[in-house]
């Protein structure tokens, strides 16, 4: 599916908005930016159809949400630098939106006078073989990324997630986790070079921003330092043949909590090559029976033969069988992950609309030492009672764990074994029990408090989660202190970096959403 693009009758709309935006329309049409759409007293067709395509949790569609003055479309940084600058002017908050994965709407929402910038027309990506680096716009979704690195090679790929709709942009700001990282980091640790936008609308490469605000952009979280344009990043070499799996298992509860157990063991030791992850669930799609169970996926970068001598050694109650995996190349295990239909191609990664939309709500937590038998038995039992939900168990170690924990924001390292993640996810003939659904997830997350990182209790900002704290953005001082309730929680030591680069390249708080990271002493922005 190409980029949508909005024609002459979405522009002859935009230019029927309300008068809130005339201004902004004005300065955006006299700087040649015309690719926008706003809301129109005549027709909401084009305006809506835009603010909607790229909202992936159904949560902020309701029609109760402030919706945006204006959905904007720059197709080229100088028309980044001149809607930048135009919303400066006019006092308009800025959304800059990649994919609209942000798990809190922060990419699609606002409570005051603001725009989207939406990338999604930005999405060139240029493969350079002979340095072995790639230039990735930031609209570019990561199925793009890898569709274009596997066009021009099979010797390399690139460490980033497995839902191919996410947005280059916003996943490589806030680190970049998937299954490659146990090898060669997060996609953050492999970016050389950035293309930014800064509030006075100049585009900067690394020499010129310097090395704060490069170290800054490259985990830091979206939408906090400038808009990026684009990322220089490694590419990294991969075999021609990878093994996956993807196994259910689900006698009974007493041998579900006796794998994930061992699991924890195992996941986060294993050597650099091997990813294993585990899903725990009442209702996983995996699952052939009712009840809890658990979907571990795995890949190996090396033929199927040495992957289940390595894992049949250290974790032989898994019984993973060879006709439970599969040989095949990188790009064809970023489709077997991906989450697309059967059948899809590697081809399929090119589209980035997100076919199978759900409402959620998610947490996440960091555990530093296994968790016993007796909290994992009632962590099961939880989630029996709410069959909609589940947790995602992401191993750590690896290189992960060798990279130091402040050179780059994101600061989960050495002293992590997995990531927890915990979602409830549900369908819109359900959504009039969304409160209760949310309220057992909160619920669960309290339960967790004893067995994960303290002091503070960590968490991972892609994976943005409000009840953290919110920023008053009416306030006019102690932002700093008040941002520190999640900041801390994201970032660890970082945290008051962050805040020294932030004074350095946006002291009027330009970029700023909730959950933002302030500058010292900032007044909320406009």
């Amino acid at each position: 599916m190409s980029s949508p693009k909005i024609f002459s009758l979405y522009t002859l709309i935009s230019l029927l908005g309300f008068a809130l935006g005339e201004d902004l329309q004005s300065c955006l049409l006299s700087n040649g930016v015309l690719n926008f759409t706003s809301r129109s007293q005549s027709s909401d067709a084009a305006y809506n159809h835009f603010l909607s395509f790229s909202i992936q949790n159904l949560r902020f569609t309701k029609p109760t949400m402030e919706k945006p003055v204006m959905v904007i479309l720059p197709e080229t940084h100088a028309q980044l630098s001149s809607t930048i600058l135009c919303s400066k002017e006019t006092s308009h908050e800025i959304r800059i939106r990649c994919g609209g994965h942000s798990y809190e709407g922060l990419s699609s929402t606002g409570d005051r006078s603001f725009i989207i910038i939406d990338l999604m027309n930005l999405n060139n990506i240029h493969v350079d073989l002979e340095t072995q680096t790639a230039w990735v716009e930031a609209g570019a979704t990561l199925g793009e990324t890898y569709y274009s690195i596997a066009r021009a090679t099979s010797d390399f790929g690139f460490s980033a997630g497995s839902c191919p709709t996410v947005g280059s942009g916003g996943h490589i700001s806030g680190g970049g986790f998937g299954f490659l990282s146990r090898k060669y980091g997060l996609a953050a640790d492999n970016v050389l070079d950035t293309l930014v936008i800064n509030s006075g609308g100049e585009v900067m490469e690394r020499e010129a921003m310097g090395e704060d605000m490069f170290w800054a952009l490259r985990g830091g979280g979206g939408g906090n330092w400038g808009l990026v344009y684009a990322w220089k990043i490694r590419l990294l070499e991969v075999p021609k043949v990878v093994t996956v799996f993807t196994v259910s298992r689900e006698k009974s509860r007493e041998s579900v909590l006796e794998l994930v157990h061992k699991w924890q063991y195992v996941g986060p030791k294993l050597e650099d090559d091997f990813y294993l992850s585990v899903f725990v669930g009442a209702g996983l799609p995996q699952a052939r029976k009712e009840g809890i169970s658990a979907t571990f996926k795995g890949m190996y970068l090396g033929n199927v033969t040495y992957a289940l001598y390595l894992i049949n050694g250290v974790f032989p109650e898994l019984e993973i069988e060879y006709d439970e995996c599969l040989e095949m190349s990188w790009i064809e295990s970023i489709v077997f992950f991906s989450g697309l239909k059967e059948g899809s191609t590697f081809e399929n990664l090119k589209d980035r609309f997100l076919h199978d939309k759900n409402y959620f709500k998610a947490k996440s937590d960091y555990v530093r030492t296994p968790i016993p038998k007796i909290g994992l038995e009632k962590v099961l039992r939880i989630l029996e009672e709410e069959p909609k939900g589940y947790v995602i168990l992401d191993p750590y170690g690896g290189k992960m764990a060798r990279i130091p924990w402040d050179s780059i924001p994101f600061p989960h390292r050495a002293n992590t074994l997995y990531a927890i993640q915990y979602l409830v996810a549900w369908n819109k003939e359900d959504n009039s029990k969304a409160d209760g659904y949310i309220h057992w997830l909160r619920g669960f997350y309290q339960y967790m408090t004893p067995f994960v990182s303290q002091a503070p209790r960590a968490a991972y900002v892609n994976y943005v989660d409000l009840d953290l704290g919110t920023m008053d953005m009416n306030s006019t001082d102690g932002l700093v202190q008040e941002a520190r309730a999640w900041g801390e929680k994201y970032f660890l030591g970082n945290y008051d970096r962050l805040v020294r680069v932030k004074q350095q390249c946006d002291p009027d708080n330009v970029f700023s959403n909730p959950q933002g990271i302030p500058p010292i002493g900032a007044l909320a922005a406009m």
